[in-house]
Formats: structure tokens, C-alpha cells, sequence
């Protein structure tokens, strides 16, 4: 964090507070400036004089573009150093910046140094020169592209995915890198690329993602030239890693699981030899050989014989009886 952003003389307290707070964030997070706003307690019109001085500044960019299907969208990105707009658009989009150092690129900013000369003159150590970049610098609210010069190596380091990943996922995450890198042969990656990447894809499968929005997830959108395939494959992955399933949809799926494991459903099946249009299967209870339905009709034939029999019982009586009566009275 640059003293100079802390220090600017026309950003107000809720300008430096906004791009703090954004700055902070990881950058896997996907998460627009007016939600960050809220979260730092900011309110509607403070968050709208705030947004604007950034946009002064050079702090934030905005485009608004037109998806798949005619839905429109509002991409953002911000900086710890003020960009023009060629310069935003050529960290967007993957190509090499004209800016001396590169933007993403380490710097050897003089973080100590304040803006305006104070009264007391103060010591600030020389900041240690930084480690080198795998790639670009990418922010909350960007929908960043990892990039890099022409000639620079896209070897990159193992990300760390959430959670620990099953050896089943992570093959399956290399073969699902591999078939993509196939097809788009802007994707082209190597084989140290791809078993570098595969924990991160196996991840992906773990929390429910499928194939089909892996590809689409990697190969949409892509500038015409990708100069760092790895870098830019790696920071999609983890950008748009589907969320962590919940607590009721992972025993949804240890559900399915479980019954998968048990066998087909109608293992424990029987057919029923009784009178029906097309064989019919049951599940027997207690060792019944006919289905619920055959068992309940021959119940009501047996009930309607015994109502039968009784109503001719009755009858037989009443003629003896009244043959009795006349016997008595002849």
C-alpha cells in the first residue's frame, strides 16, 4: 500500500477507505466496489462522491460491455497506481504496457515518500526490492487476464487449492486442462503446466463444477493474444472456482453417492405374476409374491364371496322359517 494513496491530497477519507478496503482482498475475490462499500460502512452518496474521485484519479476503470445472450455487464479494476486509460485497457485485455516499470510488473516505488514536503524531515528506509511476479496484479472488482511480456517464461508456482483433493479429481483435472489446452490453441500448455494446474482443476470438480463450464470458463473471452497461457489459465481457475458446496448439498451428494455404491434399484425387485398390461416389478416386504395392488384385489374378491354366501344364508332361513309357520298353522 503506497504511502501516496494514503496521503493524496484530493482523495477524501472515504475514497482512501474504499480502495483500501478493495486493495486488501484477495484476489480470487470477485466482489463489485458498491458491495465493498457496505462492508465498510459506507453510504450511498459518500460511496458515489467516493467512486468518482477514484475515477479522477485514475485509480478506477469501468467498462461496460454486452455478454452472450444480450445481458450487459460492468467490468472494474483497480490500481495502487493511477493508470490512464490506454494503460487500463492494455492490463485488461493482456498486452504489454507502454508504462516504464510494466503495470503488474515489480517496482521499486519509494512507499515512505509523502507527496508534500513537511516541516519535520523524516527517515524512510529504502523498501526491499520484491520478489518477481508469477503474474499480474489483479484486483477485487477485475476480471483480470494473466499476462506477460513476449519472452518471459510461464512456468508458475503451485497454487493452493481449498481443501485437500482426491487423486481420482486431480487426474481428471489434468485430462480436462489438457483437452481444453487442445482445443484453443491459444491455450497451449505444457506438460509441467498442466500437472502444475491439475490440482486446481481437481478442486474445480470437487465442488461440483463440470466440464462444460470449466471450458467455458477458460476459453471465453480470450484476448487475440495470450502471452502467459499458464498464468492466465491458473487465474481464471481460481477467480471463477465455483463456491463451496453447503452442508445439505454435500450429504445430497454422499447420498447419491452411497446409493450409487449400493447397486442398480431394482436389484431387490421382484415381478408380479399377477394380470397386468406390461410386467410390473415390486418390492416385496415380507416374501409376497404378488405386487400391492393384486394383493389388495384378491381381498376384496374374497369379501364379496363371503357378503355372497351370506345374503344366501339369510335367504335359506327365512324360507324355512316361513314353511315352519305354516306347518303350525295347517
Amino acid at each position: 500500500m503506497p504511502n501516496e494513496i494514503i496521503r493524496h491530497p484530493r482523495l477524501s477519507s472515504d475514497a482512501v477507505r474504499l480502495l483500501t478496503w478493495a486493495l486488501s482482498l484477495p484476489d480470487e475475490a470477485l466482489e463489485p466496489l458498491s458491495k465493498t462499500a457496505q462492508r465498510a460502512a459506507i453510504g450511498k452518496s459518500a460511496f458515489t462522491r467516493a467512486k468518482r474521485e477514484l475515477v479522477a484519479e485514475g485509480f478506477l476503470h469501468e467498462w461496460r460491455r454486452q455478454a452472450d445472450g444480450g445481458r450487459w455487464v460492468t467490468e472494474q479494476m483497480i490500481s495502487n497506481v493511477p493508470l490512464k486509460s490506454a494503460e487500463a485497457e492494455a492490463a485488461r485485455d493482456g498486452r504489454p504496457s507502454v508504462q516504464s516499470p510494466a503495470t503488474g510488473e515489480p517496482n521499486r516505488r519509494a512507499v515512505g515518500r509523502s507527496l508534500k514536503k513537511t516541516e519535520k524531515k523524516t527517515y524512510n528506509p529504502p523498501t526491499p526490492a520484491p520478489a518477481p511476479a508469477d503474474e499480474p496484479e489483479a484486483t477485487a472488482d477485475e476480471a483480470p487476464a494473466a499476462t506477460g511480456r513476449e519472452g518471459e517464461s510461464s512456468s508458475i508456482t503451485t497454487p493452493s487449492p481449498v481443501g485437500t483433493v482426491p487423486q481420482p479429481l486431480v487426474e481428471r483435472g489434468g485430462l480436462a486442462l489438457a483437452a481444453v489446452a487442445h482445443d484453443e490453441p491459444r491455450l497451449r500448455l505444457s506438460g509441467r503446466d498442466v500437472a502444475t494446474l491439475a490440482p486446481v482443476a481437481g478442486e474445480w470438480f470437487q465442488r461440483g463444477g463440470g466440464m462444460p463450464d470449466l471450458r467455458e470458463a477458460l476459453a471465453s473471452g480470450l484476448p487475440d493474444v495470450v502471452h502467459s497461457p499458464a498464468a492466465l489459465v491458473r487465474n481464471r481457475l481460481m477467480r471463477k472456482m465455483p463456491p463451496v458446496p453447503t452442508f445439505a448439498e454435500q450429504r445430497e451428494a454422499d447420498r447419491r453417492a452411497a446409493a450409487a455404491a449400493a447397486g442398480p434399484r431394482v436389484t431387490d425387485m421382484r415381478e408380479c405374476p399377477g394380470d397386468h398390461v406390461q410386467p410390473l416389478l415390486f418390492r416385496p416386504v415380507d416374501g409376497e409374491t404378488l405386487c400391492p395392488s393384486c394383493r389388495c384385489s384378491d381381498v376384496e374378491a374374497g369379501v364379496a364371496g363371503a357378503i355372497a354366501a351370506a345374503v344366501r344364508g339369510g335367504a335359506a332361513v327365512r324360507e324355512l322359517m316361513r314353511a315352519r309357520r305354516a306347518e303350525v298353522a295347517a
